[in-house]
């Protein structure tokens, strides 16, 4: 037979696009259209629909920047139609087919009842099937002029990533508004030859199916009457009838479709713009969910759930309806799809508990697995706190992104640092917003990696990233693929159905022990180092703010917890920890206003942690210690002169003299309080670092080096920092100005002023105090800078292994050596409030209290020893999708600790990040919560959400090691239980001699709840 393929695929194309598709809509009346602009931020319903209107023709220009647009829309349908499935057609002026980032709408009812919103991919809204015709049509559509942000594929700058420098020229013509005839027939037609035709290009050419569909699909246009598409459409269905009816093959991979509609909560967009999406996206499910029976469709984030809630209370019910049907699947239990390194430990909790709390208060669901399909790589402690949660599954998608290796799982245990295992897919279909391609399904067989041992995989449907969700068009699909010879069988299932089925059939699947690193979007740990800021801040804030509520709760009479304020305060925390905000990674007006958050939040938390202090009575000056560690250092009073202070854990102390062992010696740049001598270089660097204790150098070169990098990456710049940014820089080594500014004996200071670049300056204040061998570098930038980043370098004279940074509830090792490709693809990790390098008997920690991105390397010198260096990452100046990236004004705390164990460093990260706490209070007798026992570390005391007066402490083993302790109460202790993280009993704990024995594993987490007498 003579090959006629390319013949026949160019026929098929060409009667598709140019007669059949256009063929779908059979008649059409327009809509006689007018329009209102709102001014400034969206208004609601009742506004707009007593606002005036003014006649509005097609074609003509609309919607400035981040403007919104009312169209009333009026017509009436023609009496001829009676019978006829009609539909409201409306094309926006939309650009390209991405329904998330550009022009969206969502049509009202005339009573104000959100009908179902309209987008590139999605433009119609159903009306009726009249039975005598002449039904008259009132819609009221809120139109959102979003700009494409990234319409220049990252190749040019954009002012439109916020309102205050868009400008207001219109950015799109309003091409169509019509009522118009679905022709049923010819729209499944359209169907039946894209399923076809994309099923058939991805068979092997020896694959006699292959050539079975093309053949079909040749006869099938033959059938097809060019002049009348319509009339024919039932026969040319008719021909490919056979080859759309025969079963798949009995061993065929089997997917599992789960709806889905990936809405980042702020990206390309503003927060405000997403409480729109939600609202559109959802109308379109449940308008999808009445049409289609068989539709399941999963979705996370319950502050998206509550937005709808609060704002759209006719969507809101429509998605209670779904949820009882068995049609909505709340999934994830997170209160936002948080980035997956940088919230803190006790933040992941919160994020679980609460929006495991929400799922379970409003829908009654308690959701089974965590849903993060992309979040730019995975903490190790995550398998621990989400079976805390009571999950028995984990989702991603992101890891398919790598840049270096190929990650060699899809379904898998993946094992944390503590030793939990949690069952976790990945699916190969190598996307969150799958739409039944074909060269989607052939992808998701051939990359499966469990052939022989598993097979199925999972496949979220739906348009996504800015929402829009499943459309008809695919669920037409996957009804298609059900059962279809030469492509993979899809059913469309709950995702716990799924994990049930992969568990059961795969029990034994390959175990992956550690961090889920992604090898890609490694800047995402540096960039917006203001938002970053005021994340870390906000968590430690929060932990201080309970603590001594909970304190002045329990002994300060009259006093009442704060429990609804704190618990808005975690959920604005919680939302600004989404995997496009904390790390850096969205437009401007998104970190401006996250900035703004934290500001509020931090003003609130000062004022309630003051309250909390000043109820525990009036009397002489104390430092109260947030810390789980106690503490002798230095503090400012005050009047702002320094002291000496010993204060317990979690608790307080009078401000009395107490007297260091030895005290600060400061002779002109060199600085020695008894436990280490510090000198300060003419060119501002550390010359030497010596420790008196140990008697040996610390530093194998110039220490707090400040390298000035070229920060370019290939693609995404505010997400990636690529490998060859190290090979161009200079070195900061002409400083300014170097001076002593302080030679008291409690605090000597050395103060390094450099200017550099484009008027960039940096001030950093190098601090020795007395009692400790921490040396402090206070840092105040001034940044000004493009397309750089800015790195501090501590070469450390230790033969390091590997280098330990902290993470959620502990740490992790990573080798410093590049011996395979996966160690050489992590020259940028992230790590929390400390990196620990060292070898045995010997270690060095660099702590910070705002940063996370750093790289750790080693090399051996010519005299045969070792030098590890830990480079801190402190600021960067991407340019997409944010112009304005970092500019201005940091300032920021980092130490460098000779001589430190694993527990020195996690006790002095705690220091760093939880200041002492100066106030006149007559304070409490002893501490609410205190460890006897090292290891055992307090990460929050909190008084039960349940409002019963019961006292929460969270715990975990800090040094990955074996602990045990006491537990010990400052008040008269009734009972203890072991919890979940919701605070539900699991077993109860023993109480002897008024205090509760613990013993944890390695990294374990424990949750006690604790009854008062």
């Amino acid at each position: 037979m003579h090959d006629e393929s390319r013949r026949i695929e160019e026929r098929v194309q060409r009667a598709h696009d140019q007669r059949i598709k256009p063929a779908i809509y059979a008649a059409t009346v327009p809509f006689e259209v007018e329009a209102w602009q709102a001014p400034g931020e969206p208004v609601s319903f009742e506004e707009a629909a007593a606002a005036r209107y003014t006649p509005f023709a097609m074609d003509t220009p609309w919607g400035p920047p981040w403007g919104t647009t009312w169209f009333r829309m009026r017509g009436r349908v023609p009496a001829e139609w009676a019978g006829r499935r009609v539909e409201a057609v409306i094309d926006l002026g939309f650009v390209g087919d991405w329904p998330g980032n550009q022009a969206e709408a969502l049509v009202h009812l005339a009573d104000g009842r959100p009908l179902k919103a309209v987008n590139p991919l999605n433009q119609y809204v159903p009306v009726a099937n009249p039975a005598d015709g002449g039904e008259e049509i009132d819609y009221l559509v809120e139109a959102a002029s979003n700009p494409d942000i990234l319409k220049d594929n990252f190749s040019k700058v954009t002012p439109m990533g916020d309102k205050l420098t868009a400008g207001s020229a219109p950015l799109y013509t309003f091409q169509r508004a019509d009522l118009a005839v679905l022709d049923e027939e010819v729209f499944h037609l359209d169907l039946d030859l894209q399923v076809l035709r994309e099923l058939m290009v991805h068979l092997p050419e020896h694959e006699p199916r292959r050539h079975e569909i093309l053949h079909a699909l040749d006869r099938a246009m033959d059938a097809l009457d060019l002049d009348d598409v319509s009339g024919s459409a039932a026969a040319v269905r008719e021909v490919l009838a056979p080859v759309l009816a025969k079963p798949a093959n009995a061993s065929a991979h089997t997917i599992s479709g789960v709806g889905h509609a990936h809405i980042d909560s702020a990206w390309l967009w503003p927060i405000r713009e997403t409480k729109r999406k939600t609202s559109r996206t959802f109308s379109n499910v449940t308008a999808l969910a009445d049409e289609y029976d068989d539709f399941i469709f999963a979705c996370s984030q319950a502050q998206q759930y509550e937005w709808v809630r609060d704002n759209y209370p006719h969507v809101w019910a429509r998605i209670q309806e779904s949820v009882k049907k068995g049609q909505w699947a709340p999934v994830g239990g997170m209160w936002v799809e948080a980035d997956g390194n940088l919230p803190g430990g006790e933040a992941i909790a919160r994020q679980l508990i609460h929006g495991k709390r929400f799922f379970i208060e409003h829908f009654g669901v308690e959701t089974k697995g965590v849903w993060l399909p992309d979040s730019f790589g995975y903490t190790a402690a995550y398998p621990q706190l989400a079976k805390l949660a009571g999950n028995d599954w984990f989702l991603t998608q992101k890891i398919s992104w790598n840049q270096t290796n190929k990650f060699p799982h899809h379904t898998f245990w993946w094992e944390g640092i503590d030793g939990t295992r949690i069952f976790t897919h990945f699916p190969p279909v190598d996307t969150y917003n799958a739409r039944f391609s074909g060269e989607e399904m052939d992808r998701a067989v051939r990359n499966y990696s469990e052939k022989g041992g598993g097979q199925r995989s999972l496949a979220p449907f739906g348009w996504g990233d800015g929402g829009g969700g499943p459309t008809r068009e695919i669920m037409e699909r996957a009804r298609r693929l059900a059962n279809l010879e030469g492509s993979p069988k899809v059913v469309i299932e709950h995702p716990d159905d799924f994990f049930a089925q992969a568990r059961a059939e795969y029990p034994d699947a390959p175990v992956w022990v550690g961090e889920l690193y992604l090898e890609l979007h490694r800047a995402t740990y540096t960039s917006q180092a203001r938002t970053k800021q005021g994340n870390r801040r906000s968590e430690h804030r929060l932990r201080e703010a309970e603590l001594w509520a909970t304190t002045a709760a329990l002994h300060a009479p009259g006093y009442a917890y704060p429990y609804e304020k704190l618990d808005r305060l975690w959920k604005t925390v919680l939302l600004h920890q989404f995997h496009d905000i904390l790390p850096g990674s969205s437009i401007a007006w998104v970190h401006r206003e996250a900035e703004a958050e934290y500001a509020r939040v931090a003003e609130e938390l000062e004022a309630l942690t003051a309250e909390a202090v000043a109820a525990l009575g009036a009397g002489a000056t104390r430092v109260f210690n947030t810390s789980p560690f106690g503490r002798a250092e230095v503090v400012r009073t005050s009047e702002g002169a320094p002291a000496y202070v010993e204060v317990p854990a979690n608790g307080s102390a009078p401000l009395a003299d107490a007297r260091p062992a030895q005290f600060v010696k400061t002779e002109g740049r060199v600085l020695d309080n008894g436990l280490v001598r510090v000198e300060v270089a003419e060119d501002g660097t550390l010359s030497s670092v010596y420790d008196l204790r140990a008697r040996r150098e610390v530093l194998g070169d110039k220490g707090n080096l400040l390298r000035l990098h070229t920060d370019l990456p290939n693609y995404w710049d505010a997400w990636d920092i690529d490998k060859h940014y190290n090979n161009r820089y200079t070195d900061l080594l002409e400083p300014t100005s170097v001076e002593v500014v302080s030679e008291d004996p409690l605090l000597g200071a050395v103060r390094v002023t450099r200017s550099f670049g484009k008027g960039s300056t940096i001030t950093q204040t190098i601090t020795l105090r007395a009692g400790s061998p921490r040396i402090d570098f206070e840092t105040d930038i001034d940044w000004h800078e493009a397309e750089k980043i800015l790195k501090a370098a501590f070469p450390v004279d230790v033969r390091a292994a590997h280098s330990s940074a902290e993470i959620q509830f502990g740490h992790v090792q990573r080798p410093t050596h590049t011996n395979t490709s996966w160690e050489a693809a992590r020259f940028e990790v992230s790590g929390h409030r400390w990196v620990h390098v060292g070898e045995p008997g010997y270690g060095v920690a660099v702590i910070n209290d705002s940063t996370y991105g750093h790289d750790v390397s080693r090399t051996v010198r010519e005299d045969g020893g070792t030098t590890t260096t830990v480079r801190l990452s402190l600021v960067r100046a991407p340019r997409i999708p944010d112009p304005e990236a970092d500019q201005g004004r940091h300032r920021f705390t980092y130490s460098l600790l000779p001589g430190a164990s694993i527990q020195d460093t996690v006790a002095e990260g705690y220091s760093l990040n939880l200041p002492l706490r100066v106030a006149d209070a007559a304070g409490a007798s002893e501490p609410v919560i205190s460890v006897d026992g090292d290891g055992v570390t307090v990460e929050a005391v909190k008084l039960a959400d349940d409002g019963s007066g019961d006292v929460v402490v969270r715990l975990y083993e800090s040094g990955g090691g074996r602990a045990q302790g006491v537990l010990r109460t400052g008040f008269p202790l009734a009972g203890a239980q072991v919890t979940d993280l919701l605070e539900r009993p699991l077993e109860d704990a023993a109480v002897e001699e008024g205090g509760v024995p613990v013993s944890l594993r390695p990294f374990q987490v424990l949750t006690l709840r604790l009854r008062r007498s």
